[in-house]
């Protein structure tokens, strides 16, 4: 019965669709002058006439492909595709809520809405198994919605008829209830954009019923910007009617974030004013759970007497645990809030933030950092045991993951600092420590994320001279490229190349046309000229200087390989130029090209490349330098090429198929311009 209904229903759509077709063509024949059509057979049309393609001069001898233009060729490709779609849309709409051709009826609260199977189950997997999935609603003329208010089901059964729906006469309360039902229903394209309007429109009213909703349906988008509204209108929130209408869990889940900024006083009340409203619903459980996010060693001591005794809600054990913290742990040991500003540098002034320690303190925050020379556009301290540095107080307690600090760099010096950071000037950190590194240029830094307000840098050698000099400073909490690096034991862990002119990394020693080709980053554009850095072998060396510590475990070198010659080398690292490690000795082998260099994980300033032999001439050549090596370090293609390489080079050895090294007097490039090496230019 069912089947025979529904080809019934098809079957007066398509008889309803070609009355109104025919009316349609009536009315167009009406309306149109017959000279206007042109036929397939090519003949000219009365358009053609008008827009002068055929002209009393060509005979008329011309075919319909040499008279059009390419207007006319689109408005036949125009005639070819029909596209009536918004006419189907209309005459679906057409149907909603109309009991003509209906076979089912939806009862929501009482109230009957007239639908159609075949249309419910083409727009919805759910309806679809609803319906004809062989459950008792298959054979069922009424059917019941439990899920749904009045409202918000009649608005999303006309999206289901239309496919539009105006969000800007609708309530909040009504979105966040149809966002729920296309979650529930399966109406993925609605449930999307609804998640967009939502995070455009969020607000203080709307953002813990949005939040709740993102959280049950797993919207991670939603979540997280519900979350990051809340954090930085947390008392606003706290004080709202919706507040307390979060269940414990997400209630949880929103006190126990560092970044839910707010007196720990007015976080208390508003979990009173939760238990006061949920009383009747929650369990005791429940209640204790929302409690213990509350951090009350953060509370001074006449809040936690007063006002946190008075309200009978905490044991007078925890109250006294809570003062003994705060007065026996040091500040950094207790879990404070702060402010969290994704990508926003909040060490300037337009933050609330201040050089509180320093001279020339006006330079640092606000500095021009290409702007800078001996005597203006740095702040500075002198490196001595009672100067206690350049700090700087946030305008508020922020969460950090990340600084970014210039040293003064219009020569070669190098410098060692430390950095510490505290929440109250008297218990002090120390997040970064280089005492022992040299640094140069801009310092990148990153530190485990941690609620700061004062900053404090404190240099503590200059290869100059007696004074430290910052040129700018951003402080942040820095998620954009957080997945980039990793930290271990207080030092960086690059993902990516660092020994590269954008990473302030400088070329010390060694030859070369341009000085920092070796870190320019290309690999491909170098022959017998130019590419390459070079030096001298039995003298000198190629050292390069990072711009700070980096905890590197690889590298990767290109050796000059325009023709079949092979070197010798090793490869030392330092953090201060006196302090050298071999990390890499290849001395007593013959390789060429491609070197994948693999060690034990160190910090890393200072890398030292020596060349030891090369089968051509008395030059070592180097084109290229990454470190760390930018591919993976289990067998890979660089790897591989390398192994063949040298592979290569041992069968030729053994055949000896390699001809005697070339003098220097024979190279491409002769041995006079070796005099000329620190103009730069060593023999190939």
């Amino acid at each position: 019965m069912c089947s025979a209904r529904c080809t019934f229903v098809v079957r007066s759509l398509v008889r309803q669709q070609q009355q109104n077709r025919l009316l349609h063509h009536r009315r167009i024949s009406i309306h149109t002058d017959p000279c206007s059509y042109t036929h397939r057979s090519g003949a000219m049309s009365g358009q053609h006439l008008a827009d002068g393609r055929l002209t009393p001069g060509n005979g008329g001898n011309r075919s319909p492909v040499d008279t059009k233009s390419p207007t006319s060729i689109e408005k036949q490709h125009s005639y070819e595709q029909i596209d009536h779609a918004h006419f189907l849309a209309n005459d679906i709409g057409t149907i909603y809520l109309n009991d003509r051709f209906s076979d089912v009826v939806l009862v929501v609260n009482g109230e009957r809405f007239h639908a159609h199977r075949v249309v419910l189950a083409s727009r919805s997997d759910y309806f679809r198994a609803l319906l004809y999935g062989g459950l008792k609603e298959s054979h069922q003329s009424e059917v019941e919605i439990t899920e749904a208010s009045i409202n918000s089901f009649k608005k999303l059964l006309e999206y289901i008829y239309s496919g539009r729906m105006n969000l800007s006469i609708l309530k909040d309360e009504v979105i966040l209830e149809i966002f729920s039902l296309s979650n529930l229903f399966g109406f993925t394209n609605l449930e999307l954009s609804l998640c967009k309007y939502l995070r455009s429109n969020i607000n203080v009213y709307n953002v813990c019923s949005m939040f709740a909703a993102a959280r049950l349906y797993q919207h991670k988008e939603l979540v997280i910007e519900a979350l990051n509204f809340t954090d930085c209108h947390a008392l606003e929130v706290l004080q709202s009617e919706s507040f307390l209408s979060l269940s414990p869990e997400a209630l949880q889940e929103v006190l126990n974030r560092d970044s839910l900024y707010a007196y720990e006083l007015d976080i208390f009340r508003a979990v009173c004013r939760w238990i006061k409203a949920n009383q009747d619903d929650e369990d005791p459980e429940a209640k204790i759970k929302v409690l213990s996010a509350v951090r009350y060693p953060l509370m001074s001591l006449d809040e936690l007497l007063s006002v946190v005794r008075e309200s009978q809600l905490v044991s007078s054990d925890n109250i006294l645990d809570a003062i003994q913290l705060r007065n026996t742990l040091p500040s950094h040991k207790l879990k404070f809030r702060g402010q969290l500003k994704p990508n926003l540098n909040i060490a300037h002034p337009s933050q609330g933030a201040q050089v509180m320690q320093g001279e020339l303190r006006s330079a640092l925050l606000e500095s021009d950092s290409n702007g800078h020379d001996h005597e203006r556009g740095c702040t500075r301290h002198l490196i001595n045991e009672s100067d206690s540095g350049i700090m700087i107080k946030l305008g508020h307690p922020s969460i950090i993951n990340y600084i970014k600090m210039q040293l003064w760099d219009k020569d070669l010096r190098s410098y060692s600092y430390y950095i510490e950071v505290s929440m109250d000037q008297h218990d002090w950190v120390r997040v970064i420590d280089h005492s022992n590194y040299y640094c140069r240029s801009t310092q990148r830094l990153w530190i485990h994320p941690r609620v700061v307000q004062y900053i404090r840098i404190v240099g503590t050698n200059n290869t100059v001279n007696k004074s430290f000099h910052t040129v700018s400073m951003e402080i942040m909490y820095n998620s954009e490229e957080m997945n980039s690096v990793d930290i271990e034991k207080g030092l960086v862990v690059p993902k990516f190349n660092v020994a590269t002119m954008d990473m302030n990394a400088i070329v010390i020693d060694g030859v070369s046309r341009c000085r920092n080709s070796l870190l320019d980053g290309n690999c491909k554009d170098y022959d017998w000229d130019c590419g390459y850095t070079c030096h001298q072998l039995g003298s000198g060396c190629i050292l390069v200087q990072l711009g700070q510590p980096y905890m590197l475990s690889s590298m990767r070198m290109l050796l000059w390989d325009c023709d079949d010659r092979y070197y010798s080398y090793y490869v030392e690292v330092s953090v201060n130029m006196w302090d050298w490690e071999l990390i890499v000795d290849k001395s007593k082998e013959h390789v060429r090209s491609w070197q994948l260099l693999q060690f034990n994980s160190r910090p890393v300033v200072f890398i030292r490349i020596t060349g030891t032999y090369n089968s051509a001439n008395e030059v070592f050549h180097c084109v290229h330098l990454e470190a760390p090596a930018q591919v993976p370090l289990d067998l890979n293609t660089a790897e591989v090429e390398q192994e063949i390489s040298n592979l290569q080079v041992t069968n030729k050895l053994n055949n000896n198929e390699l001809d005697e090294p070339e003098s220097l007097e024979t190279s491409p490039t002769t041995e006079a311009e070796t005099s000329t090496a620190v103009a730069g230019s060593l023999i190939i």
